[in-house]
């Protein structure tokens, strides 16, 4: 029998405080008073209890790209930030453009047991944007994929574009976009404004993303289907979702920690823990996309979670990677950038990171409501503390996060997967429900 807990004094998304008892995978009560015999109990007074984080967007590089990361570590490092579901995006080695390949991935992530890995399908053979790879077949498969993406690829041929939204209809899929015009990005090093002027570097065009965004949309209006960008990071494409979903297209949107807290001001460094794609961008962009999550525009945050190994951050910045590690830090970002600021309140918080992309993934079992009956996977987590990162609170097998050294608040306190603990009083089990 697997082991009870007994949660004493949280307060669901900010709300009054509680008890909640967690047994056999499923929250059994929730209510005052509530009693145990025999359960563990946990002391949750002043903690925020928030459903199982869920990142639409992750970079578990394995199979193929171990060095940088693998699903094990990866999904150590998403219990250590609250996350309980991941959806792991395709560019793998082989590409997860096949049954067998995001069969294989899920059976990993089940075998490794700190998260679910929901593997996320290429929209095209090899990311190579020039036939569709077998959607039906990896949505068919155990996997059940429902969300294709050739991530860090644009779809850029229009006509393969409206023939993977077309086709993805027929079970419910979406089609989740990185929307990059690749023409007008080439040799792009940063945001393109003053500050890649002032150093030099090649500059990366805001509408190489909204122009993307603006076909996209009007494609998935024609075909009647559902999109998702990814990474959304400029005021312009802000604008452009807010049009599309005010007309009635079935759009949904993300934007990334890093995009709602850091700017572009940050590459006069040089430090290549800041090159990322899309770039970091204006101090105007920043305001715009807190304030398109404020209002419902952009619909969740996602991290972009993207490790690497040292090699390929410790070289001079034309030669260095795309990507920052994010599991461990997005619940915390998220607390400077829009709860601290009022912005959004627990509630949001709850539905940002939890609810809203399960329900775009279209995984009824995860980010379900903190209430009797339904799955014990679930974040303690305590707003009140204020500490520099460190590389001591990173879990996963890369150390490129921008945030080593900044003082962010809050800190995770518990995570439950499906009733078992996997952190526990702030600290990552070695193995999820087992504590030395």
């Amino acid at each position: 029998m697997s082991e009870s807990f007994l949660i004493r004094g949280a307060r669901p998304q900010g709300g009054p405080a509680v008890d909640m008892l967690i047994s056999d995978g499923a929250i059994r009560e929730v209510g005052t008073g509530v009693s145990a015999v025999g359960a563990t109990v946990v002391d949750a007074d002043g903690l925020i209890a928030l459903p199982g984080l869920v990142d639409l967007h992750t970079h578990l590089r394995e199979p193929g790209y171990e060095a940088s990361e693998t699903i094990l570590t990866g999904s150590r490092a998403a219990a250590a930030g609250g996350f309980t579901t991941v959806f792991a995006m395709p560019n793998t080695s082989p590409v997860a453009d096949t049954a067998g390949v995001v069969e294989q991935e899920l059976a990993l992530g089940e075998s490794a047991g700190f998260a679910r890995v929901q593997p996320i399908g290429a929209v095209t053979v090899g990311q190579k944007g020039e036939r569709l790879a077998e959607l039906g077949a990896m949505a068919a498969s155990r996997a059940r994929v429902r969300v294709f993406s050739d991530d860090g690829f644009c779809v850029f041929d229009p006509l393969i574009m409206r023939r993977a939204l077309e086709y993805v209809k027929s079970f419910d899929g979406v089609v989740a976009q990185h929307a990059q015009d690749p023409r007008l990005t080439e040799g792009a090093q940063m945001n393109e404004g003053t500050v890649s002027a002032d150093l030099g570097l090649a500059g990366w065009p805001a509408v190489a993303e909204e122009s993307i965004i603006a076909r996209d949309v009007l494609l998935a209006e024609h075909v009647g289907s559902r999109l998702h960008v990814c990474h959304l990071s400029t005021a312009g494409s802000v604008d452009i979702i807010r049009w599309a979903k005010r007309r009635g297209v079935n759009v949904t949107a993300e934007v990334t920690p890093h995009h709602l807290l850091l700017t572009e001001e940050l590459v006069r460094g040089y430090d290549a823990r800041f090159k990322v794609n899309p770039p970091l961008r204006r101090d105007e962009d920043v305001l715009a996309v807190r304030a398109g999550l404020a209002d419902g525009t952009i619909d969740i945050v996602a991290t972009d979670h993207a490790p690497h190994p040292a090699e390929a951050k410790s070289c001079e910045w034309a030669a260095a990677a795309n990507g920052m590690v994010g599991l461990e830090t997005a619940l915390r970002v998220v607390q400077q950038a829009v709860v601290d600021t009022g912005m959004l309140d627990w509630d949001d918080v709850a539905r940002v990171m939890s609810s809203a992309p399960a329900r775009i993934g279209r995984l009824d079992a995860a980010g379900t409501p903190l209430a009797a009956g339904q799955p014990a996977s679930l974040t303690l987590y305590d707003p009140r503390p204020v500490r520099a990162f460190s590389t001591d609170d990173l879990h996963g097998r890369s150390v490129n996060s921008p945030y080593l050294g900044r003082e962010l608040p809050g800190e995770v306190r518990w995570t439950f997967f499906g009733g078992a603990a996997t952190v526990a009083d702030g600290a990552l089990l070695d193995t999820p429900g087992v504590r030395a």
